[in-house]
Protein backbone atom coordinates (compact mmCIF):
# COMPACT_ATOMS: atom_id res chain seq x y z
CA UNK A 1 0.00 0.00 0.00
CA UNK A 2 2.84 2.30 0.87
CA UNK A 3 4.57 1.49 -2.60
CA UNK A 4 1.72 2.30 -4.40
CA UNK A 5 1.28 6.02 -2.28
CA UNK A 6 4.95 6.54 -3.17
CA UNK A 7 4.36 6.07 -6.95
CA UNK A 8 1.70 7.54 -7.12
CA UNK A 9 3.02 11.13 -5.46
CA UNK A 10 6.08 10.79 -7.71
CA UNK A 11 4.00 10.54 -10.70
CA UNK A 12 1.42 13.26 -9.40
CA UNK A 13 4.83 15.82 -8.82
CA UNK A 14 6.20 14.47 -12.00
CA UNK A 15 2.96 15.68 -14.27
CA UNK A 16 2.72 18.89 -12.42
CA UNK A 17 6.19 19.96 -12.47
CA UNK A 18 5.91 19.22 -16.48
CA UNK A 19 3.13 20.99 -16.52
CA UNK A 20 4.58 24.01 -14.71
CA UNK A 21 7.18 23.83 -17.21
CA UNK A 22 5.64 24.01 -20.13
CA UNK A 23 3.62 27.05 -19.36
CA UNK A 24 6.63 28.99 -18.16
CA UNK A 25 7.86 28.01 -21.73
CA UNK A 26 4.92 29.01 -23.46
CA UNK A 27 5.21 32.72 -21.57
CA UNK A 28 8.67 32.98 -23.42
CA UNK A 29 6.73 33.49 -26.70
CA UNK A 30 5.04 36.60 -27.97
CA UNK A 31 3.18 37.14 -31.62
CA UNK A 32 3.13 40.68 -32.88
CA UNK A 33 1.82 41.55 -36.25
CA UNK A 34 2.84 44.71 -38.43
CA UNK A 35 3.08 46.16 -41.91
CA UNK A 36 5.93 45.01 -44.29
CA UNK A 37 5.92 46.21 -47.73
CA UNK A 38 5.49 44.09 -50.78
CA UNK A 39 3.34 43.10 -54.03
CA UNK A 40 3.37 39.23 -54.30
CA UNK A 41 3.69 35.54 -54.02
CA UNK A 42 7.95 35.95 -54.72
CA UNK A 43 8.03 38.16 -51.75
CA UNK A 44 5.97 36.37 -49.72
CA UNK A 45 8.11 34.23 -49.96
CA UNK A 46 11.32 36.18 -49.59
CA UNK A 47 9.95 38.24 -46.82
CA UNK A 48 8.83 34.56 -44.61
CA UNK A 49 12.28 33.31 -45.84
CA UNK A 50 14.49 36.29 -44.37
CA UNK A 51 13.03 34.83 -40.71
CA UNK A 52 12.98 31.04 -41.70
CA UNK A 53 16.05 29.67 -39.39
CA UNK A 54 16.28 32.61 -37.07
CA UNK A 55 16.96 31.85 -33.52
CA UNK A 56 13.98 33.01 -31.52
CA UNK A 57 11.59 32.81 -34.13
CA UNK A 58 9.05 30.64 -34.37
CA UNK A 59 7.12 31.24 -37.47
CA UNK A 60 6.04 34.13 -39.64
CA UNK A 61 3.19 34.07 -41.74
CA UNK A 62 3.27 37.55 -44.62
CA UNK A 63 -0.63 38.11 -46.36
CA UNK A 64 0.07 39.76 -49.68
CA UNK A 65 -3.58 40.88 -49.18
CA UNK A 66 -3.01 42.99 -45.82
CA UNK A 67 0.74 43.44 -46.27
CA UNK A 68 0.69 42.48 -42.90
CA UNK A 69 3.57 39.56 -40.91
CA UNK A 70 2.43 37.80 -37.81
CA UNK A 71 5.67 36.54 -36.08
CA UNK A 72 5.65 34.74 -33.44
CA UNK A 73 9.15 35.16 -31.52
CA UNK A 74 11.11 35.06 -28.17
CA UNK A 75 12.00 38.17 -26.63
CA UNK A 76 14.66 37.04 -24.81
CA UNK A 77 16.63 35.84 -27.78
CA UNK A 78 15.37 38.16 -30.57
CA UNK A 79 14.75 41.82 -30.66
CA UNK A 80 11.46 42.97 -32.39
CA UNK A 81 14.05 45.93 -34.01
CA UNK A 82 16.60 42.45 -35.46
CA UNK A 83 13.12 41.07 -36.48
CA UNK A 84 12.61 44.26 -39.08
CA UNK A 85 16.20 44.45 -39.58
CA UNK A 86 16.45 40.96 -41.01
CA UNK A 87 13.39 41.89 -42.92
CA UNK A 88 15.06 44.87 -44.55
CA UNK A 89 18.22 43.26 -45.52
CA UNK A 90 16.15 41.60 -48.10
CA UNK A 91 14.86 44.52 -49.31
CA UNK A 92 11.55 44.89 -47.62
CA UNK A 93 10.51 48.10 -45.58
CA UNK A 94 8.70 47.57 -42.57
CA UNK A 95 6.91 49.65 -40.66
CA UNK A 96 9.90 50.99 -38.55
CA UNK A 97 13.46 50.14 -40.90
CA UNK A 98 13.32 51.44 -44.38
CA UNK A 99 15.50 48.21 -46.52
CA UNK A 100 18.59 50.28 -48.20
CA UNK A 101 17.89 51.33 -51.37
CA UNK A 102 20.22 49.46 -53.32
CA UNK A 103 19.02 46.09 -51.72
CA UNK A 104 15.58 47.11 -52.78
CA UNK A 105 16.75 47.85 -56.14
CA UNK A 106 17.91 44.24 -56.62
CA UNK A 107 14.58 43.11 -55.49
CA UNK A 108 12.33 41.22 -59.03
CA UNK A 109 10.55 44.09 -61.03
CA UNK A 110 7.32 42.54 -59.75
CA UNK A 111 8.17 43.18 -56.54
CA UNK A 112 9.00 46.64 -56.38
CA UNK A 113 6.29 47.84 -54.18
CA UNK A 114 5.41 51.93 -54.38
CA UNK A 115 8.03 53.10 -51.64
CA UNK A 116 6.00 56.59 -51.56
CA UNK A 117 3.23 54.32 -49.76
CA UNK A 118 5.19 54.35 -46.60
Amino acid sequence: MKTSILIFSILFLSVTTFSVEAAVELKKWETITFKVYGNCGMCKTTIEKALKDVEGVRFAIWSEKSKKITVKYNPKLITLESIHNKIASVGYDTDKVKAKDEVYNKLHGCCQYDRSEN
